[in-house]
């Protein structure tokens, strides 16, 4: 559970909730037919922008912006050195009992335990990198057409209003629900684009990025396993990976001091 986006959409709706309870009546803020303008209107967009499988694959995406939640860089190559050391002690052959939860690291496992050349091992592994990379482009393009939908269908629900008041400004009681369309749908618009589709859009290109340097991380250290690196050297070799700050203070780590000589008496 990713908690930064929880308390993003609720501590925003919270704040906007209480902003309208505090200037007057809330039941003036709804209003169906600007509802089903801006939304009803924004999903039919992303419909025939995209295909049908990419927009409700793009929900399964959005989904991670909750529920995700990707191993730190440094916990993924303390895994993976971990299997270096079994490999140089054991042998490839040993990783086949492994079973990680990570399905990418499963599969370079099994690659490596199967006895397949580097070059393959890291053939087979960027093309499953660029297709996840294609799926996540999809998922975040999918939710920024629909972000740069809603302020639009705002703007047409403005106009419905708008033009509705005009057609009946001899009947004064029917111009405040008219103009109640016109500005709603605007606010609706807004909100839909500024408040959901484009922060979901932008959380997601920062999972993708964090996926893509896990699977990076991972890679490489198959590859070295293959090549039979040592430990320490591989692990060195991964540390670019890392932020300085944590590269630093992983570096900083002491070595156990030596026991004191007893002098002779």
């Amino acid at each position: 559970m990713d908690l930064a986006t929880i308390i993003g959409l609720i501590s925003g709706a919270g704040l906007i909730i209480s902003a309208i309870v505090m200037g007057g009546s809330a039941g003036i803020f709804f209003n169906v037919p600007g509802i089903l303008i801006v939304i009803g209107g924004t999903f039919a967009t992303a419909f025939i922008k995209f295909t049908l499988a990419d927009v409700f694959n793009s929900i399964k995406v959005g989904m991670k912006a909750f529920l995700f939640k990707m191993e730190p860089p440094e916990e993924t190559i303390k895994t993976m050195i971990g299997y270096a050391k079994m490999a140089k002690k054991e042998g490839l052959i040993s990783l086949d009992q492994e079973n990680p939860k990570d399905p990418f690291m499963a599969k370079s496992l099994r690659y490596l335990s199967d006895g397949y050349d580097e070059h393959l091992i890291q053939d087979m592994l960027n093309k499953d990198i660029r297709m996840t990379v294609a799926r996540h482009t999809t998922g975040q393009n999918v939710f920024k057409g629909m972000g740069d939908s809603a302020p639009a269908f705002g703007m047409i629900g403005t106009l419905i209003g708008l033009v509705q008041m005009l057609s009946s400004m001899s009947d004064p009681a029917s111009i405040g629900p008219s103009m109640a369309v016109a500005l709603l749908t605007t606010l609706y618009g807004a909100l839909m684009a500024n408040f959901v589709c484009l922060p979901l859009a932008d959380k997601l290109a920062l999972r993708s990025q964090q996926e893509q340097q896990s699977k990076a991380i991972i890679r490489e250290a198959a590859v070295g396993i293959n090549q039979a690196l040592s430990p320490m050297v591989l692990e060195e070799s991964l540390k670019i990976y890392l932020a300085p700050t944590v590269r630093h203070k992983k570096d900083k780590k002491k070595p156990d001091a030596p026991e004191p000589v007893k002098k002779a008496a």
